[in-house]
C-alpha cells in the first residue's frame, strides 16, 4: 500500500484536525524587564540541573545574556558579608532573591503550540508555558505549518515576543500530498525539510525501507528525530528498529511494549476493534504493557540495554494519559475554571472526532487496566534512568484535559511517582532535555558560559513539586490559616526577567474575555445544557 494512504491518513487523523488552520501568532512583547548589560541575582539557593545538591546563598552574575560568575557568598542562617559579593557595574541591575530557589529553565520536549480546533492561540500557550518556568520547547509536528513555527521561533530568539525558544520538528511527509513511496522519495523529502530550516522530524511509522532511508538521511544531515510509533505500522517497526536506524527520541511509550513481546507479534486486539474509534484504541492501549515481557526478565533487560547502548532518549509524557487511569480527577483539575479556554474545554469533551476525547463510556475496568499499565511503564522508565538511559520531560498539552504549563508540572510529579529522586526529576526537565536537543552547551545547567535561563521560586520545589504550579500549593500556617504558597516567581529567559504571576494574569484576562464574548461557563460533561457532539 502506498505511504500516501497509510502515513497521510494517520496525519489527518492525529494532527491536521488539531491545527489545520493556523492559530494567531503571538503579539509583540510587552512583558519582561531587561535585558541589561549586567544582571546580578542575589542570595539565591541554587538547584542545578546536573544532579548536584542545592547550595546557597550564591550570587549569579549575567552579562549580555551569558552567565559570567556563580559565587558562593555565605552560609545558611549567617549574615552575608557584603564585601564578598560581586559588584554591580554601572548600568547593571540586581534582583534580590534572598531565601528563594533557582533552577535552570525547564525544557518541554513535547510542546504543541495549540491548534484552531482547541482555540489555543500562541499568546495563550506561550504565556502559560513561560509562567511555569518553561523556557525551551520542542514543537513535535509544526501543526501550524513550518513557516509559521519558524517565524515564531525567530521572533522568540530575538525576544520580540513573550515565548520560550522553539525547536521545530515537522511530521514526516508534511507538505507532500503526492506521497512518499520509495526510499529515494524519503531521502529527497528529508533533504528538502532540512533546507527549509526544520530542526528535526517527527515520525508516526511507515514502511520499514522508507523509515530506514528517512532516518539515515536525517542523521547524515545532523538533524534530530522523534517518533510516536503508531499502531498502524508498529507490528513491523518498533522502537528498537527505529533506534538502530538512527532515531534520537521516542514519544510516549508506543513501540516499546511491542519490542518487549515474547509470545506474540501483535497486540491482542479484540476482533471487533476499530482504530478510528478512540475508545477502542485507548482502552486496548491500557492493556498493552501487560502483554509485554515481565520486568527484569531476560528479554526486558535485553531491550533496555540495546536502547541505552544506542544513547537513545525516552520522552514518556506520563501526564497526557493520566485521565485514562483517573478520569474524574483529571477533568476536575482546579485550574480549568480559571485558565482553560471555552474552546479548549469543548475540545476535551466526549467526541468521536476530537483526538483524545475518547470518553464514550469510560469506566472502572478501563481505569484499573491503565493503573496496571502505569505501574509497568513506570518500572521500565525508572530502571532505564537508573542504568544511565536518558529520560526527558514532555507534556503533549492541549489534549485529554491537560493544560499547557500546568500539565508539565504534573509530568514532574509523575516522574517522582515513577521513582525518580526530586533532583533526578529536575535533571530530566533541564539538562536531559538540553542534551536531547543538542543544546547542552547553551542551556540545561547553571554554568559559566551558558545562557541566562532560570526559574526562580520562593518555596523549595524539591520538598514539594506542587509549588511550581501556577496555582501554587495549599499550606496551613502555624496560626491555622489556609494559604497558597509558591507558583513560579520569576522566569528568566535570555536574561529578561518575567513576572510569572503577571503572565498568568494576562492568560486569565484572555480566558475571561472569551467566556464573556461566548457567554460560556465551564461545567462538567453532561451536567449543563444538552450538548450533541459529532
Amino acid at each position: 500500500m502506498k505511504l500516501r494512504h497509510t502515513l497521510l491518513a494517520l496525519i489527518l487523523c492525529l494532527v491536521l484536525p488539531l491545527a489545520n488552520a493556523q492559530v494567531q501568532k503571538a503579539p509583540d512583547r510587552f512583558r519582561g524587564d531587561g535585558p541589561w548589560s549586567q544582571l546580578i541575582i542575589r542570595g539565591i539557593t541554587l538547584i542545578n540541573g546536573n544532579g548536584a545538591p542545592p547550595r546557597g546563598p550564591v550570587d549569579i552574575v549575567v552579562e549580555n545574556n551569558i552567565i559570567k560568575k556563580i559565587q558562593v557568598v555565605g552560609y545558611p542562617g549567617v549574615e552575608i558579608n557584603e564585601e564578598r559579593r560581586p559588584k554591580l557595574a554601572e548600568g547593571g541591575h540586581e534582583l534580590d532573591c534572598t531565601g528563594m530557589y533557582l533552577m535552570p529553565g525547564l525544557v518541554d520536549m513535547h510542546g504543541h503550540i495549540g491548534g484552531r480546533a482547541q482555540g489555543a492561540d500562541a499568546e495563550y500557550v506561550f504565556k502559560l508555558w513561560m509562567a511555569h518556568g518553561i523556557t525551551t520547547i520542542r514543537d513535535p509536528s509544526a501543526g501550524n505549518g513550518l513557516d509559521w513555527v519558524l517565524d515564531q521561533k525567530q521572533r522568540s530568539e530575538n525576544n520580540e515576543i513573550t515565548a520560550p525558544r522553539i525547536k521545530a520538528y515537522t511530521v514526516f511527509g508534511q507538505g507532500n500530498y503526492d506521497g512518499i513511496n520509495t526510499p529515494e522519495d524519503a531521502r529527497n523529502w528529508v533533504r528538502e525539510n532540512a533546507a527549509k530550516g526544520a530542526d528535526g522530524i517527527k515520525f508516526f511509522g511507515a514502511n520499514p525501507n522508507i523509515m530506514a532511508a528517512a532516518l539515515d538521511e536525517n542523521k547524515k544531515l545532523g538533524l534530530r528525530s522523534a517518533c510516536h510509533h503508531a499502531q498502524l505500522d508498529v507490528a513491523r517497526w518498533n522502537v528498537v528498529n527505529s533506534a538502530e536506524a538512527g532515531l534520537t527520541t521516542m514519544e510516549h511509550w508506543y513501540g516499546l511494549p511491542e519490542a518487549l513481546f515474547e509470545n506474540r507479534t501483535v497486540q491482542h486486539y479484540p476482533l471487533d476493534y476499530n482504530y478510528q474509534n478512540e475508545q477502542d484504541r485507548f482502552s486496548e492501549a491500557g492493556r498493552l504493557w501487560q502483554q509485554a515481557a515481565q520486568p527484569y526478565s531476560d528479554h526486558w533487560n535485553k531491550v533496555m540495554d540495546q536502547l541505552i547502548d544506542l544513547d537513545f532518549t525516552i520522552d514518556p509524557t506520563f501526564n497526557i494519559y493520566e485521565a485514562s487511569r483517573d478520569l474524574h480527577r483529571t477533568r476536575r483539575l482546579e485550574w480549568h475554571e480559571t485558565y482553560t479556554m471555552p474552546s479548549l474545554w469543548r475540545f476535551y469533551l466526549p467526541s468521536k472526532i476530537s483526538h483524545g476525547s475518547y470518553w464514550h463510556y469510560w469506566g472502572t475496568e478501563e481505569e484499573v487496566d491503565w493503573r496496571k499499565n502505569y505501574q509497568l511503564w513506570m518500572t521500565f522508565i525508572n530502571e532505564y534512568k537508573n542504568r544511565g538511559g536518558r529520560v526527558t520531560t514532555g507534556s503533549d498539552s492541549g489534549f485529554i484535559f491537560q493544560l499547557y504549563g500546568f500539565a508539565y508540572i504534573r509530568e514532574l510529579e509523575l516522574l517522582r511517582e515513577a521513582g525518580f529522586h526530586p533532583l533526578e526529576v529536575i535533571q530530566s526537565a533541564t539538562l536531559n532535555g538540553a542534551q536531547a536537543l543538542g543544546m547542552e552547551d547553551e542551556i540545561g545547567t547553571i554554568e559559566v558560559g551558558k545562557k541566562a535561563d532560570f526559574v526562580i521560586v520562593e518555596e523549595n520545589p524539591l520538598q514539594n513539586l506542587k509549588v511550581l504550579y501556577g496555582t501554587g500549593a495549599i499550606k496551613l500556617t502555624e496560626d491555622n490559616e489556609i494559604v497558597r504558597v509558591g507558583g513560579v516567581k520569576y522566569t528568566v529567559k535570555d536574561g529578561i526577567v518575567f513576572d510569572a504571576k503577571e503572565l498568568l494574569a494576562d492568560v486569565k484576562k484572555l480566558v475571561d474575555k472569551a467566556k464573556s464574548e461566548e457567554e460560556y461557563e465551564i461545567v462538567q460533561p453532561g451536567m449543563g445544557k444538552k450538548v450533541i457532539k459529532p
